[in-house]
C-alpha cells in the first residue's frame, strides 16, 4: 500500500470563489476514478453561475450553510447542512450552484469519472437531505455514509465515501479494498494516519494492490472525509468543465 501526502492548493473558481483543491493541479491531475476534489467556502455574492459539464458524476456534500442547484433538466433544489446533491453530467448538463443568501456555505465537491462506455448516457440529478444519509457512532467517531451499500445515493461508478467526525484521542481503522485508490482528506483538526501526521487542508492519496488497513487517530477534535474506488484504468482527458 502506498500513501502519498498531498496539500491542497488555493485555486480561484466560479464567481469570486477560492477553493482548496487537491486535484486537478499542475502537481497531479487525478486519482482514478476521482478527477476533481475541492473544499469550498462560499460567501454571499459568490458562487458558480450557469456553466456546462459532461463525462463525469459529481457529489456536493455540505458541511454548513446551504447551496441552491438549478439545471437545464428543470431541477431547482436547496441542499443544506449535512445533505448532498448528485448529478451525472453524462452527455451534457448545464447548471448553477449558488450559496445561501446569508452566512457561510462550505463543503466538498467530488467528481468521479464515468467509464468510456457511459460517457454518452443521459444526465440525471439526485437530492438528499441530512436525514436521508445513514449515520452512526462508534468509539467516539460519528460516521456519515455519503455513498456506500447503506446509502441511497446511486452512482454509475462504484465508490465508497464517508464523513467522519472525531473527538480528541478517538481512533478508527479504515479498510482499503484490493486494487483501489483512496483519498483521506483532513477537513479540520490534527490527525495521525498510520505513521504520518496530517493537518487541516492536507490529504493522503492511497493506492492499494491488496486489502489493507489505515489506522487513524485524532490528536484534536476534527473531521475527515474518506473516499475509495476501483480505477477505470482508461485514458482521462480533462479540460475545464469536461472529462472526455
Amino acid at each position: 500500500m502506498v500513501l502519498n501526502k498531498l496539500i491542497g492548493q488555493e485555486t480561484p473558481e466560479g464567481d469570486g470563489v477560492v477553493v482548496t483543491r487537491l486535484f486537478p493541479t499542475h502537481q497531479i491531475m487525478n486519482h482514478d476514478p476521482f478527477v476533481l476534489f475541492d473544499h469550498f467556502t462560499l460567501k454571499e455574492g459568490t458562487g458558480f453561475p450557469n456553466h456546462p459539464h459532461r463525462g463525469f458524476e459529481a457529489i456536493t456534500y455540505v458541511f454548513e450553510g446551504g447551496m441552491n442547484h438549478k439545471d437545464n433538466l428543470g431541477n431547482d433544489k436547496f441542499v443544506s447542512q449535512g445533505g448532498a446533491q448528485v448529478f451525472c453530467a453524462g452527455s451534457g448538463l448545464i447548471h448553477s450552484e449558488m450559496p445561501a443568501n446569508k452566512g457561510t456555505t462550505s463543503g466538498i465537491q467530488l467528481w468521479i469519472n464515468l467509464a468510456k462506455k457511459e460517457k454518452g448516457i443521459s444526465p440525471t440529478y439526485q437530492f438528499f437531505e441530512k436525514e436521508d444519509l445513514p449515520s452512526y457512532s462508534e468509539n467516539g467517531v460519528e460516521v456519515t455514509d455519503i455513498v456506500g451499500s447503506k446509502s441511497p445515493v446511486f452512482l454509475n461508478t462504484e465508490i465508497t465515501y464517508q464523513h467522519l467526525k472525531f473527538s480528541k484521542d478517538s481512533q478508527k481503522p479504515i479498510t482499503i479494498q484490493k486494487d483501489s485508490n483512496a483519498i483521506i482528506y483532513i477537513v479540520s483538526g490534527e490527525f495521525q494516519v498510520n505513521n504520518q501526521h496530517a493537518l487541516s487542508g492536507e490529504s493522503l492519496l492511497i493506492s492499494s494492490q491488496e486489502v489493507g488497513q489505515i489506522d487513524i487517530t485524532a490528536k484534536s477534535i476534527g473531521s475527515i472525509v474518506v473516499c475509495s474506488g476501483v480505477p477505470h484504468k482508461e485514458p482521462i482527458y480533462q479540460h475545464g468543465p469536461y472529462v472526455d
